[in-house]
């Protein structure tokens, strides 16, 4: 070992032992790229990290250090050192929803007046609400000149809390996906992250649902506010089981993500990749893992509802790869009412979302800012999927996002030729929905989104010229 070297681990063994009893060390999770495994087990002896697991990928690694060591110091220790590419603490995403000021209630009396209409209706094969398919916000971004591209053949990667995977709305469009939470691939269902009693509440609600499906599925049901941006709609005697075990808070946001996914782009398909639990949070390491697995398995657009305060290295090296791979990446910009850079909505390779009203004005929670928002979408009172075979009114920049990724597949779609490979990248799919509507302020980015002028637009640059 050299002299440099001994010194570093003489220094760590002493930081160590002067740690005040009552301020005991605590153990931290650092994402490590290094060269090959081999030199990542060598930085780990030289300074006492314990490895976990590789990141799926040969260069990534979660380890376990000591916070004996203040952070900034270790990252001056390993500056030079060749078996370390980069260390960052393994941070926290949150869905974006997480916080969502200046709404202090939501106005559920403008989805309790849809009730009364309990009709369903077919969207291409599978029986839906009325009111879902016919809302206002999907008129106002997909106009009649481009309702039938439907985004056919098209994968969208969903990195969430997970789907409902028997929801009839979803139940026919999903591919498996991964749970990196559990780490088990295969249809990556939010309703693990449910007790037993819990969640047969909701599947007993579902299974009625897929054998009832010609049934007014709003029969006696009511508006229940479920947290700050979901008023779920349920049945008078789910909601009142439900009263007395509370669902965690997030629960449900990746499948009312996919709902609006889809009915932007029904002809879609949906893999969804859970990386976060349903409390909303996720470690900087599985969102890592989730963009790789995405780009790695077809993938053509990555919906990134959530966000993270601090930027990461890591996660910009996996959307840069993704990016590299014609993968067109989406993310919410967060609903704090706030300037301040959320990531990944404020990398450069990456459409930033914020919301609207009805009515073309910025949404009152919306994050601002030219340096983050690319575009922005509704984001208020959207009817989407909830687990249990239910519907909700959601609120949120995660769920604008969500319309968006929709409507990157529909210009994938728009473009399709017979016998032509047409590739459309992420700087495409930005200058086609630069063409939006305008707002009164530069600070939703290029406008509102409108996929009619959207696809208008990736057709002239991509279709060959008529001969």
């Amino acid at each position: 070992m050299s002299r440099r070297n001994i010194l570093r681990l003489g220094i760590l063994v002493l930081m160590a032992a002067l740690v005040p009893t009552q301020a005991v060390a605590q153990n931290v999770r650092y994402i490590l790229r290094s060269p090959s495994a081999s030199q990542a087990q060598a930085a780990c002896q030289r300074y006492g990290w314990q490895m976990v697991r590789n990141l799926d990928k040969p260069d990534i690694f979660l380890i376990v250090g000591s916070d004996a060591v203040p952070f900034e110091t270790l990252k001056q220790w390993v500056k030079d050192d060749p078996d370390v590419k980069n260390l960052e603490k393994n941070g926290k995403g949150k869905v974006s929803e997480d916080v969502l000021v200046n709404v202090s209630y939501l106005p559920t009396s403008a989805v309790s007046s849809g009730l009364n209409d309990r009709r369903l209706t077919n969207l291409y094969g599978t029986n839906v609400w009325v009111n879902y398919v016919q809302q206002p916000a999907l008129a106002l971004v997909k106009p009649a000149e481009v309702a039938n591209i439907l985004g056919a053949g098209v994968v969208i990667a969903i990195v969430d809390t997970g789907v409902d995977p028997r929801h009839p709305v979803l139940a026919g469009v999903l591919v498996p996906g991964y749970d990196f939470t559990r780490n088990v691939e295969g249809s990556a269902s939010e309703l693990a992250d449910l007790d037993q009693s819990t969640a047969a509440i909701l599947e007993q609600s579902t299974t009625a649902i897929l054998e009832q499906s010609t049934t007014a599925i709003l029969e006696g049901a009511r508006v229940v506010q479920l947290n700050q941006s979901t008023a779920a709609i349920l049945e008078q005697s789910t909601a009142a089981i439900l009263e007395g075990t509370p669902l965690p808070a997030y629960f449900g946001h990746g499948t009312m993500v996919a709902g609006l996914v889809h009915l932007v782009a029904p002809g879609a398909k949906i893999m969804p990749l859970k990386a976060f639990r349903a409390d909303g949070t996720a470690s900087t390491a599985n969102i890592v893992r989730a963009i790789y697995y995405a780009a790695d398995h077809g993938a053509k657009v990555i919906n990134m509802s959530f966000s993270i305060p601090e930027f990461s290295d890591e996660v910009m090296r996996a959307i840069n790869y993704a990016s590299r791979k014609n993968v067109i990446c989406i993310a919410s910009v967060g609903n704090e009412a706030s300037r301040d850079l959320r990531y990944p909505a404020a990398l450069g390779n990456v459409i930033g979302v914020g919301s609207t009203t009805m009515s073309d004005q910025p949404s009152v929670f919306t994050n601002l800012g030219a340096d983050m928002v690319s575009l922005a979408a509704p984001g208020e009172a959207l009817v989407t999927a909830y687990p249990g075979g239910h519907y909700a009114a959601v609120w949120g920049t995660s769920f604008s996002a969500a319309l968006v990724s929709g409507g990157a597949a529909v210009l994938v779609d728009g473009v399709k030729k017979e016998e032509m490979s047409i590739s459309i990248e992420q700087a495409d799919a930005r200058r086609a929905f630069g063409r939006s509507v305008p707002l009164n302020t530069l600070d939703l980015g290029e406008g509102r989104l409108d996929l009619n002028k959207a696809v208008h637009y990736i057709r002239e640059i991509k279709l060959p010229p008529v001969k």
